[in-house]
């Protein structure tokens, strides 16, 4: 897993790189917002994703038959925002405070999942079997689909709009760009879930599944909300 190590380093950097040249560009109003929040917030944020990204990652391990520890993006991302609107509910925050954050995470996942990849079927975020062209061999003579660089690459795109949009400095965005976030990686991350071997819930949906359509739900109903608050100001 050493391969995989490596590449989560150098996701870090490159998301606190690409975070640090979207503050000095476009964000530094968004560092503000977040900064009203104070030490707790950002306890409240680590808490959540470490121990989202762990409970959900190893459930979903348990449930497909896999004894082992798991780290899963999407439960750490369900679970940070989960701390965060508790923390933010009862210190009366409002507003979206997650916009410097999406840099970092699109550019985490985009290099982050490259890492996965070439960590081969031992690292159980391989896809099903596939006869498309560019199906891959992870290890057990199979050729797979490669849902990790489907994910890269969605983010990749769903990056270049953002960056796009900080530009041009869209309102929309602006105000909304950490549920457009969200939205965008839940939806994706929910198509590529029909891809894995993972073990199923209810039908044709495992545990990602319903994560990713919670968090739907969750980034349409801040961006509604958004929408009412500036519709009564």
């Amino acid at each position: 897993m050493i391969v995989h190590t490596v590449f989560d380093i150098l996701a870090a950097i490159s998301a606190i790189a690409m975070t640090y040249v979207a503050y000095r560009w476009r964000l530094q109003d968004a560092m503000a917002r977040l900064e009203q929040g104070g030490a707790g917030y950002a306890v409240a944020l680590i808490m959540g994703a470490v121990a989202g990204g762990f409970l959900f990652g190893t459930l979903n391990l348990f449930l497909s038959g896999i004894a082992e520890i798991g780290r899963s993006i999407v439960g750490a991302l369900a679970g940070a925002i989960i701390a965060v609107e508790i923390y933010k509910s009862a210190k009366g925050l409002r507003g979206s405070t997650g916009l410097i954050f999406v840099p970092a995470f699109a550019t985490s996942v985009i290099v982050g999942r490259w890492g996965c990849f070439l960590s081969g079927i031992e690292d159980n975020t391989y896809g099903v079997a596939t006869s498309l062209p560019w199906g891959h061999d992870f290890g057990d003579g199979i050729m797979r689909h490669p849902v990790q660089l489907y994910e890269s690459a969605s983010m990749a795109v769903f990056l270049a709009f953002f960056l796009w949009a900080l530009a041009i400095r869209q309102n929309f965005v602006m105000r909304n760009g950490f549920y457009l976030l969200v939205l965008w990686y839940a939806t994706q991350r929910f198509l590529w879930e029909f891809l894995k071997p993972y073990a199923t819930l209810i039908g044709p949906f495992n545990l990602f599944h319903f994560i990713c359509a919670g968090l739907v739900c969750y980034s349409l109903v801040m961006m509604n909300r958004s929408a009412d608050e500036r519709a009564t100001a």
